[in-house]
C-alpha cells in the first residue's frame, strides 16, 4: 500500500490557518456577545459599542496581568528548580542544540522532581521562555526520545504558543465574565424592560434581550470548545515542528508513546497546567481523549501524523490498541 507523504511544512501550515480561524472565531463571539448584549440594555448603537469596546479594555487588562507575572506562577506551582550545567549536562546540552537549531535564545531550564515523565514550556515570547522536563522524564526517556520531547517545547516557544494560549484564554475568560455579569443584572433587574414600552425601538430591543440572553448562556459554552481546539491544533503543530527541528519523526513517536503509557500521576499537575504538558498528566481525564473538551489530541492522532511525516502507514489495529483513549 502506497502512503501519502506529507512534509512537516505542510502540517505547520494547515495548523497554524485552523489556530488563526479558531482565534478569530473567539474575538468574533466576544463582539456580538458585547453588541447585542449593549444594545438589548441601552437601546442604541452607542450603546452597543461602548459595551464592545469595555469587553475589549477588560480583555487587555487581563492580558497585562498574565503577561507580566503567569510564567512564574506556573514554574512555582509546579516546584520546579532551575539547573545549570553542572546539575544536569545532557539536558542542557540537548536544549542548547535545539535551541540553536529553532534560532531562538537559550530558555532557562528547570526540572521537577517526579518520577511521572513529562514535560512543558511557559513564558511569553523566546527571550522570556523557560522549559521544565520531570526527573521521571530524564530516567525513563533515552536521549532520542529526549530530543524529540524538548523539539516539542522548543517548538512552543518558537511559535509563540504560549502568548497564543495566553491571548485565548483571556479571549474566553472575558466571554465568560461578560456573559456572567450580564446574566447577573438582568437577574436582579428588568432591564430594558421599561424601555421597550416606551420607545420606538422597544420591539427589536425586546427581541435583541432574548437572543442576548441565550448568547449569555451558550457563548462561554462555545468559546471554551474553540479553546480547547486551539489547544489541540497547536499540540499538532509543536509536533510537526519538533520533526523541523530533530529532523526524527521516531523519537517523538516513541517518547509519546512511552509517556502516556506510564502509569504515574504527575502530583504537581492541576487542571489549571494541565494543557501546558506534552502529554496531559491528569490520568482521569484519558478516557475523555477524544472529547470535544480535551486539552490534547489523542496520542494515536498525534503518531499517526508523525508517522505521515516518513511515509509510514496509520498504526495497526494491535498497536492501535495498546493507544486507545490515551490522551
Amino acid at each position: 500500500m502506497t502512503v501519502a507523504r506529507q512534509s512537516f511544512y505542510q502540517q505547520i501550515a494547515q495548523n497554524k490557518r485552523r489556530s488563526w480561524l479558531l482565534m478569530f472565531a473567539l474575538g468574533a463571539i466576544l463582539v456580538l456577545l458585547g453588541a447585542v448584549i449593549g444594545y438589548a440594555i441601552t437601546g442604541s448603537t452607542t450603546g452597543a459599542g461602548a459595551v464592545v469596546v469595555g469587553a475589549l479594555v477588560l480583555s487587555i487588562l487581563l492580558s497585562a496581568g498574565a503577561w507580566f507575572g503567569g510564567d512564574s506562577l506556573v514554574l512555582a506551582a509546579s516546584q520546579a528548580k532551575q539547573v545549570g550545567p553542572a546539575d544536569a549536562p545532557q539536558l542542557i546540552n540537548v536544549v542548547q542544540e535545539l535551541s540553536l537549531a529553532a534560532g531562538v535564545p537559550m530558555p532557562r531550564v528547570f526540572i521537577i522532581d517526579d518520577s511521572a515523565p513529562n514535560a512543558f514550556a511557559t513564558g511569553r515570547d523566546p527571550a522570556h521562555a523557560s522549559v521544565a522536563v520531570t526527573t521521571g522524564l530524564l530516567d525513563k526517556l533515552d536521549r532520542e526520545e529526549l530530543q524529540g520531547v524538548l523539539g516539542h517545547e522548543m517548538s512552543h516557544v518558537r511559535n509563540y504558543d504560549i502568548r497564543f494560549a495566553l491571548l485565548v484564554g483571556v479571549l474566553v475568560g472575558s466571554i465568560a465574565l461578560l456573559a456572567d455579569m450580564f446574566l447577573r443584572v438582568s437577574f436582579w433587574s428588568n432591564v430594558g424592560g421599561r424601555r421597550s414600552r416606551n420607545d420606538s425601538g422597544g420591539g427589536l430591543q425586546a427581541i435583541l434581550m432574548v437572543v442576548a440572553l441565550v448568547l449569555a448562556i451558550v457563548a462561554p459554552f462555545f468559546a471554551r470548545l474553540v479553546q480547547m481546539s486551539v489547544s489541540r491544533q497547536r499540540e499538532y503543530l509543536a509536533d510537526a515542528s519538533s520533526v523541523e527541528l530533530t529532523r526524527n519523526p521516531i523519537g517523538l513517536q516513541r517518547a509519546l508513546a512511552a509517556i502516556s503509557a506510564d502509569t504515574e500521576p504527575l502530583e504537581v499537575a492541576n487542571r489549571a497546567t494541565q494543557h501546558l504538558y506534552i502529554v496531559n498528566p491528569i490520568k482521569k481525564l484519558d478516557d475523555r481523549s477524544g472529547s470535544l473538551f480535551s486539552t490534547h489530541p489523542p496520542i494515536r492522532d498525534r503518531i499517526d501524523r508523525l508517522r505521515a511525516l516518513s511515509g509510514e502507514p496509520p498504526l495497526d489495529p494491535a498497536s492501535a490498541q495498546g493507544l486507545a483513549g490515551l490522551d
